[in-house]
């Protein structure tokens, strides 16, 4: 409603939803909302890729620097803070990691467990590992890939000056609905993706037989549909895992 009443361009900031692999089950927009506002960088990359936050801000830039030019307001929208923080504050000049290393990383992270892997990290990067939980796995392993792609810590790349900053004035708009309803809508979002083929869509990335570590493997509710599929969950159960999972997150 707001896109429509300011000529705007609506941005993705959703770290899911520029995979094109699952509209249902990341709840992009439909075709009769892409058919009524302009939207970017909605599904544009297979599942068979990695999106880092670097890719999305040099891609989200490009998109504000159109809108603009077209006279259109662009509007970033998305779930995923760290791209939003990155639109208006910059990154911090990370290092690539290789596919060996980030490979290595997650399987001694499988081998040792999330105690061990901590403590391991602590020796090389006592900073980060000081203020990461033992569960942040995700995090935890980003540290210590950094640490051997660059023989440096992360908290010596994060204590360089932020780059890549959107230019430009952000206003801010945060919805924060009660929680019982929030709880209400993940209840009835995933009847309604469930209904609208969310199973269907799942089956088909499963059978690409893609790398479980891929971000789009990650994405809520295809842990349970996967296990649906083999008859590992009833259909109630894995409903209630799914909307579980969500609450949590």
């Amino acid at each position: 409603d707001i896109a429509q009443k300011c000529n705007s361009v609506i941005i993705n900031a959703d770290s899911m939803q520029v995979y094109s692999d699952l509209q249902i089950l990341t709840a992009r927009p439909t075709q009769q909302d892409i058919e009524t506002t302009p939207h970017a960088l909605y599904g544009i990359i297979d599942g068979s890729r990695k999106c880092n936050v670097r890719q999305w801000l040099e891609l989200a830039t490009r998109e504000v620097e159109n809108a603009r030019s077209l006279g259109k307001l662009p509007i970033l929208v998305g779930g995923t803070g760290l791209y939003l923080n990155a639109a208006r504050h910059g990154i911090s000049e990370i290092p690539e990691v290789s596919e060996e290393i980030h490979n290595k990383a997650i399987s001694l992270h499988e081998d040792m467990g999330a105690h061990s892997f901590r403590e391991l990290l602590k020796q090389n990067d006592s900073e980060t590992a000081s203020r990461l939980a033992e569960g942040d796995s995700q995090r935890l392993i980003r540290a210590m890939e950094v640490y051997w792609q660059t023989s440096k810590p992360l908290s010596y790349w994060q204590s360089h000056p932020l780059t890549g900053a959107i230019p430009g004035n952000f206003i801010h708009v945060v919805h924060l609905p009660p929680r019982q309803l929030v709880y209400d809508a993940i209840h009835n979002r995933v009847h309604q993706m469930i209904e609208e083929g969310a199973v269907e869509e799942v089956g088909a990335i499963v059978s690409r037989g893609l790398d479980p570590a891929l971000p789009v493997m990650k994405a809520l509710g295809i842990k349970q549909i996967a296990a649906y599929l083999k008859t590992e969950l009833t259909l109630d159960v894995m409903i209630e895992s799914i909307a579980q999972d969500t609450r949590h997150y």
